[in-house]
């Protein structure tokens, strides 16, 4: 099967992470863009890139490169984004892959017209556990789904400059972690939701610190979601059905489920994958779809969650300066 090559568009903590799952996968990285060439350089040595470039748009000239990968910061991601669909290139991008759902749809709108495959980075959309249970779900092993609850914290040390707290990178709990929990309650949820009931406590710079999310769906599943940035939660999520429910511990790389039967109280365990090979998950997702020319079932989850984010940062009035 022939390689596809991808460029890497960043050089930070993640962007190693994945230039690790690069070369499991595929065995090489044919290129890095960083904010300096000598940053770029730095990362090709490390991880033995074919080319290191300090200019995005000389990254994006070279015709050798099918998949850019960016691993920007949140505010930067439309940006590239739309630079890298003009240049032909296909987009597998860090989560939240925008800042707005104008920002995301301008972006399918150019994919679209050329024919190429867009993608982000929340790690449980690409793990096998979540396969496993959908289709447990489908069968009715729970029966009709009520409600989903779902808890995502981190406790992120007080430092008013770094980037989760900063307003003008789109910092805040909502983009950096609620993606996670939107993601999982929208995936489990039949349609999208269309009511969104939220209230918030803010950090000092501005940008959500803790936040509370209520939503329905028109098909009158419900999920609950809360967040919080300077306080730890465990990453749990919760399923709940006529005939069971479904317990998941560490759910965005999530390895394995507990299942509770109501009728007799018996569970069951679901295992699937492995938790240290989500970023491999990844990367073999969106060359799946690039080959294969599909995906548009994971980029209309990832357009519904974006909705929601966006409803959600309504009705808190929270804009970032560059909106």
């Amino acid at each position: 099967m022939e390689r596809l090559n991808w460029g890497i568009l960043g050089t930070g903590q993640i962007a190693h992470e994945m230039g690790a799952a690069l070369k499991a996968v595929n065995g090489e990285i044919y290129a890095v863009c960083g904010t300096s060439m000598e940053k770029a350089e730095t990362f090709r040595q490390e991880f033995d890139a074919a080319k290191a470039y300090g200019s995005v748009q000389e990254m994006l000239a070279d015709e050798q490169i099918d998949i850019v990968y960016i691993a920007t910061p949140h505010n930067s991601h439309d940006l590239w984004m739309m630079e890298t669909l003009k240049a032909g290139k296909h987009v597998f991008c860090e989560k939240s892959i925008t800042v707005n759902s104008r920002q995301l749809e301008a972006c399918v709108a150019i994919a679209q017209e050329k024919g190429l495959v867009i993608c982000d980075g929340t790690t449980l959309l690409h793990m096998p556990l979540y396969q496993k249970l959908k289709q447990k779900i489908e069968d009715g092993a729970i029966g009709e789904i009520k409600m989903v609850q779902v808890n995502f914290g981190s406790c992120k040390e007080y430092n008013v400059h770094n980037r989760f707290f900063s307003k003008e990178l789109a910092g805040g709990a909502l983009l950096d972690i609620g993606v996670y929990a939107v993601s999982f309650a929208r995936y489990f949820m039949k349609s999208c939701p269309d009511t969104v009931l939220t209230t918030a406590n803010y950090f000092e710079t501005g940008v959500d610190e803790t936040s509370g999310i209520l939503l329905k769906n028109p098909d009158g599943e419900m999920a609950v979601i809360a967040l919080s940035m300077r306080a730890k939660q465990p990453k749990r999520g919760v399923i709940a059905g006529e005939k069971g429910f479904i317990e998941i511990d560490n759910y965005p790389r999530a390895q394995r489920a507990v299942i509770t039967y109501t009728s007799d109280g018996h569970t069951e365990v679901v295992e699937a994958g492995r938790t240290e090979d989500a970023l491999l998950y990844e990367v073999q997702d969106m060359q799946d779809y690039v080959r294969n020319h599909s995906g548009q079932e994971n980029l209309d989850l990832v357009r519904d969650v974006m909705k929601t984010l966006t409803a959600v940062r309504g009705q808190w009035g929270l804009v970032y300066p560059f909106e």
